[in-house]
C-alpha cells in the first residue's frame, strides 16, 4: 500500500495507545529495521534511541527469530497450557529462565504483556497471603512516578495521574510513596515505605511493587542503600519484595536482572519486553520458592485460579530461547556494560546546557532531565516534545517523560535505551543529536 493511502486509512481506522489527534498529523510509517537502526517508507533512517518501547534488545532485523517462530509454527503454533497439558518450549524456556534470574526463584508463569504480568503479581501475592492465613493482606504499595502498566490495576498502581484522569476511579488498595530520586529528594526514601506500612497496618498490605531503576517515569536510579533498606523493610513486616522488571530485566542494566546491582532478591519478579526482544509479545512472573510451594502444596479447593488463553504460548517460547541464544552467543548482557559505561560518561557532558538540570543512568538506559533554571530545579514542562522534534529531524526516534509541577514535580526527561547491540559511533551520535537538539530549542525560546 503506497504511503499516503496507508497513512490516510490509518488516521480513518485504527486507534493509537495515547491517542489524540494532534499527535497524528503526520504519522512516521516504518517499513523495515536493522541493530540500532529504523528506516521509514520515505527512505529516511532514524536511530532507534529507546529500542521502540525499551523492548528490541537484540536490535532490529534478526532473521534467526523469524525462522524460530516459523519453524516452531509449522510443528505446533499453539496448543493450551491449561490443567494437564503443557508443550516443550514453555518447559525449556521457564527452565532457562531460572538459570539466569535470582537463585531464590524456582517457578515461571507465562504472560504475554508487562501489564498482565503485574496484575498476575497482584493476585499471586493476594493468593500467597490467603494460602498463609490471611486473607486481609491485599495492598499493594507502589512508587510515584513508577510505570506499571495500563490495565486497571496495573494503572493503579501506576504513579502517573496523567495516565488516571480519564478513567476513575482507580482500584482500591493501591498506595503510592515517593520514590527514592537523588536529583529531587535527599536520602534513600526507604523511610516512606515503612511509613506506608505502618500507616496501612503490616496486616493488610501485601506487597510493595518497585522497578529497580524507574523506566517511563524518567529513569530514575536509587540510591545505593535504597532497595537494601527496602528489602530488610518488608521482610521485618511480613510484606512481599515485587520487582518490576518488565524495563529493566534482560540485559538493560548491565546484569540480567537489575536488582542485581544491589545484592538484593525479590519475592516476585515481573517481566516481559526484553525476553523475546520484542519480536513477539510475551512475558510473565518469576515467584520465589516459597510462593511456588504455596501453589503445588494447595489443596483442591484452593488451587490457583489464574490463567490465561495464551500462557506458555508454544510460539512465542521458542522465540523466547532463540533470543537467549542470542544474549548468550554475543555476551549482550556484558555488552550493556560496556556500551552502558559509555553511554553514561557521554551523556554527563550534557549537564554543561543551561536547560540540563539532571542526566542519570545504570547501563543502556539514561535520562536527562530538563529545567527551566538549574538553581531552583523548576521542571521545564512543553520543552521535551520541542527538543523530540528537533532530534527527529536530525535522524534520532526517542521518548520522552512529559514533566509535571506540584506535589511531586520532575522536568521533561528525555529519555535513552538503544538496543543493546548499538555501537559505539552509534551512542555517541545519540548524544549528539541531543546536545544540538536541546541546544536549538534553547535558541529560539
Amino acid at each position: 500500500m503506497e504511503s499516503r493511502t496507508l497513512i490516510a486509512t490509518d488516521l480513518s481506522a485504527l486507534v493509537h495507545p495515547l491517542q489524540h489527534p494532534a499527535d497524528h498529523q503526520a504519522p512516521v510509517v516504518f517499513v523495515e529495521g536493522r541493530g540500532a537502526v529504523l528506516r521509514d517508507a520515505d527512505g529516511h533512517e532514524y536511530l532507534d534511541g529507546l529500542a521502540s518501547l525499551w523492548n528490541v534488545n537484540v536490535g532490529h532485523g534478526r532473521t534467526e527469530l523469524a525462522d524460530a517462530a516459523a519453524a516452531q509454527m509449522r510443528k505446533l503454533a499453539y496448543a493450551s497450557a491449561y490443567v494437564g497439558y503443557t508443550n516443550e518450549p514453555a518447559v525449556r524456556l521457564a527452565e532457562r529462565l531460572l538459570t539466569r534470574a535470582y537463585p531464590n526463584l524456582s517457578g515461571v508463569y507465562f504472560t504475554t504483556s508487562g501489564a498482565e504480568s503485574n496484575e498476575t503479581a497482584f493476585k499471586l501475592a493476594r493468593y500467597f497471603w490467603r494460602r498463609q492465613g490471611h486473607p486481609a493482606k491485599t495492598k499493594i504499595i507502589s512508587r510515584i512516578h513508577g510505570y506499571h502498566g495500563l490495565t486497571l490495576a496495573a494503572m493503579s498502581a501506576t504513579g502517573m495521574p496523567a495516565f488516571h484522569a480519564m478513567f476513575q476511579p482507580t482500584v482500591p488498595g493501591f498506595v503510592h510513596v515517593l520514590p527514592s530520586y537523588p536529583y529531587r529528594y535527599p536520602g534513600s526514601m526507604a523511610d516512606a515505605v515503612e511509613a506506608a506500612i505502618k500507616k496501612e497496618g503490616p496486616e493488610t498490605v501485601a506487597g510493595v511493587l518497585a522497578e529497580p531503576v524507574i523506566g517511563a517515569g524518567g529513569v530514575i536510579v536509587p540510591t545505593a542503600d535504597y532497595f537494601p533498606a527496602v528489602r530488610e523493610i518488608c521482610n521485618r513486616h511480613h510484606v512481599l519484595l515485587i520487582a518490576d522488571e518488565v524495563i529493566t530485566g534482560f540485559g538493560r542494566t548491565g546484569r540480567w536482572f537489575a536488582l542485581e546491582h544491589w545484592g538484593v532478591q525479590p519475592d516476585l519478579v515481573s517481566f516481559a519486553k526484553g525476553v523475546t526482544s520484542a519480536y513477539l509479545p510475551l512475558g510473565g512472573v518469576m515467584v520465589s520458592r516459597q510462593i511456588h510451594e504455596a501453589i503445588e502444596r494447595a489443596p483442591l479447593t484452593e488451587r490457583f485460579m489464574h490463567a490465561a488463553t495464551y500462557s506458555g504460548h508454544p510460539t512465542c517460547c521458542a522465540v523466547g530461547l532463540a533470543n537467549l541464544d542470542i544474549f548468550d552467543r554475543e555476551r549482550l548482557v556484558e555488552r550493556a556494560a560496556t556500551l552502558g559505561a559509555q553511554l553514561q560518561q557521554k551523556a554527563q557532558t550534557l549537564r554543561s546546557l543551561p536547560s540540563v538540570g539532571d542526566v542519570r543512568g545504570l547501563g543502556l538506559m539514561c535520562g536527562i532531565e530538563l529545567v527551566a533554571d538549574k538553581m531552583t530545579k523548576t521542571p521545564a514542562l512543553g520543552v521535551g516534545a520541542k527538543v523530540l522534534g528537533e532530534a527527529r529531524r536530525r535522524g534520532l526516534i526517542t521518548r520522552m517523560r512529559t514533566g509535571q509541577a506540584g506535589d511531586y514535580p520532575i522536568g521533561d526527561t528525555i529519555c535513552i535505551a538503544p538496543p543493546l547491540v548499538v555501537t559505539e559511533q552509534q551512542v555517541d551520535r545519540i548524544i549528539d543529536i541531543l546536545r544540538e537538539s536541546i541546544t536549538a530549542v534553547t535558541a529560539a525560546s
